[in-house]
């Protein structure tokens, strides 16, 4: 069935679109032979390499304790970032130049060093500057480096998605004797919070993801960290690299996976209130009064 926007493929296409298939399914299976064999080649697949996963001394003395590190970093680095985040990017919206620029400033200085940078200084702060313990002192470094990096970014996600909202809605709220500070957060921030969330999901990820950074320039025993101690005692490289990697997937898959279910369920709450959701839905109520913006302004 074709539309303005799609044609439908025809017989020609279609055997072109099943052989295409049919070869990228069989490269894929060559690639896995290919990666099998040689990992068997090298010795990589002996039982005694991966026998050590089967025991409880490896997860509860390495693996584990790692993986509750890396959890409680990003735990912290999230629930610090997203509000600042949220907090700069309201900000470099503001009609005070007072106000947009400074957080301009701060924003665009801490998005240009790059993360593992700003962990080593923060490392560096907290040796001459404070009295923070030693063996704690990775984790605030770390925790300090990922905050200050992702709240930047996320403020530009904050700000991206507020900008992104039809403009019907503020000059609707303007017109009924809304203040600005009244229109953010009772009408722009919960419409906004739907179309960034992929974005905000995706910087979740990267923050558990760069924990790992710590471990390897730090000594902070997250999961990467405690993989090499492991594979020091057990003398199974490739196998704990392949352990870790497989944990660190399953994380990050339960992450974005919750994430969907978040934002299918927002999506559907706020179709039943008539919230607006995309700039194209606006063209049946281009002032964003009446129905569509009322039952918004009252969600």
């Amino acid at each position: 069935m074709s539309s303005v926007l799609y044609d439908a493929p025809g017989p020609r296409a279609k055997l072109r679109n099943i052989v295409l298939s049919v070869v990228f399914v069989v490269l894929l299976i060559l690639l896995a032979w290919w990666i099998w064999s040689t990992m068997n080649d090298k010795g990589q697949l002996k039982w005694a390499l991966w026998q050590p996963f089967t025991t409880s001394a490896a997860w509860t003395t390495y693996l584990l304790p790692g993986l509750a590190n890396t959890l409680k970093a990003a735990a912290l680095a999230m629930v610090i970032a997203l509000p600042l985040g949220a907090v700069f990017g309201i900000a470099r919206l503001s009609d005070h130049r007072w106000i947009r620029v400074p957080a301009g400033v701060v924003v665009e200085f801490f998005r240009a060093i790059p993360v593992l940078l700003l962990m080593l200084f923060a490392n560096e702060f907290y040796v001459r500057s404070t009295g923070v313990a030693s063996d704690e002192r990775p984790l605030y470094a770390v925790v300090t480096g990922l905050v200050l990096y992702n709240a930047s970014v996320l403020a530009e996600v904050v700000r991206a998605g507020i900008l992104a909202l039809p403009k019907g809605q503020t000059e609707a709220a303007y017109a009924i004797g809304l203040r600005k500070s009244q229109t953010m957060t009772g009408i722009l921030l919960p419409q906004a919070v739907t179309a960034m969330l992929p974005a905000i999901v995706s910087q979740l990820v990267v923050i558990v993801k760069d924990t790992a950074l710590g471990g390897v320039m730090l000594g902070f025993t997250e999961l990467l960290n405690a993989r090499s101690t492991l594979a020091a005692n057990y003398a199974n490289v490739v196998a704990s690299f392949i352990v870790v990697a497989v944990i660190f997937i399953v994380l990050n898959f339960a992450l974005t996976s919750f994430a969907s279910w978040l934002e299918r369920r927002l999506r559907r709450s706020k179709r039943s209130t008539g919230v607006v959701l995309a700039a194209e839905d606006e063209e049946t109520n281009p002032a964003g009064v009446g129905g569509t913006f009322g039952t918004g302004a009252a969600a």
